[in-house]
């Protein structure tokens, strides 16, 4: 079926997230909030992990034109269990009517979606929920101060993960929540970009057609824990999928397609030298041992991608 968003101009122009919030100037989570809640339109209902998107209503204010409602970091899947069980009885019951059904959305971080939220996700899934689910990956515990969360790369440094003699940044690797997902055989998981759009709408649209879980992780470039200007935010998200260290790709009921492939990538310290959180392996001496070891990663990657 043919697209309804062949450029950017195509982008829905009616806002459902309006103007005005306390979040950090330049938030690349909040882009794609915009972008994802104008895709979805106004016949849908936000159900928000506790984490920085919380900071968009802080009551009595709201910027969302459609229904929000605000829940713990572990429990926002069952949360939209309840909430698609009872608009499912309402109609039902013909209390509402069918064209008056809502789109059910689970917007979080990457703290409970590959940690605190896990288990709830799980069961969701595992039950067929029909829902969407947004993770917005800024790689960190943002709102608490940039602890590390699962989602934090190998060698960055956080609040909780700072580079010392013994160790460049945290140790582990960033758990692949994409794999996890795609090991339960939703009918729909996709990474997303703010730098990308187009390739986002065509996602949303596409998961739009079918029902049962339709999971999104969506890279969320973050000024104050990264260490970025909030004007760099688009272009570092670029370099992201450019330097392949972000791949933007979908599993539909399980067979992966990746979207965007560039025949030649960047270096992937193009990505690394823009952070404050990755400065510790360029100065005060540069880290040639951990610089490669995250090129080879990457490009072990798309070697097993590719072949």
């Amino acid at each position: 079926m043919a697209s309804r968003y062949g450029t950017l101009r195509d982008i829905p122009l009616e806002e459902e997230v309006v103007p005005g919030t306390m979040l950090c100037a330049g938030c690349g989570g909040a882009l794609l909030v915009r972008i994802f809640e104008k895709m979805l339109g106004p016949g849908a209902i936000t159900i928000n992990a506790a984490g920085c998107m919380s900071l968009l209503s802080v009551f009595p204010y709201t910027p969302f034109k459609s229904s929000w409602f605000y829940i713990a970091m572990a429990s926002a899947p069952a949360a939209a269990q309840g909430v698609r069980d009872a608009l499912d009885i309402l109609i039902d019951r013909k209390r509402i009517e069918r064209e008056d059904d809502l789109k059910v959305l689970v917007l979080t971080g990457d703290g409970a979606a590959s940690g605190i939220g896990l288990q709830a996700t799980s069961g969701a899934i595992h039950r067929g929920l029909d829902f969407y689910y947004l993770a917005y990956d800024n790689e960190g515990y943002s709102n608490t101060g940039f602890q590390a969360s699962e989602s934090s790369p190998f060698a960055s440094s956080t609040k909780t993960t700072p580079p010392t003699d013994l160790a460049e940044g945290s140790i582990l690797q960033k758990k692949d929540l994409f794999e996890i997902w795609r090991a339960h055989k939703p009918p729909y998981v996709a990474t997303i970009s703010p730098a990308y759009i187009g390739d986002m709408m065509h996602k949303i649209e596409k998961a739009g057609r079918m029902s049962g879980p339709k999971l999104f992780i969506a890279h969320s470039p973050c000024p104050p824990g990264w260490g970025i200007d909030s004007d760099k935010v688009i272009r570092i998200a670029r370099l992201a999928v450019e330097t392949g260290i972000w791949p933007l790709k979908e599993a539909i009921n399980g067979e992966v397609t990746h979207t965007i492939i560039h025949k030649k990538r960047r270096p992937v310290e193009e990505y690394l030298g823009t952070q404050e959180r990755f400065a510790h392996l360029f100065r005060p001496a540069r880290n040639e041992r951990i610089i490669r070891q995250m090129q080879q990663n990457t490009d072990d990657y798309w070697n097993a991608v590719l072949k």
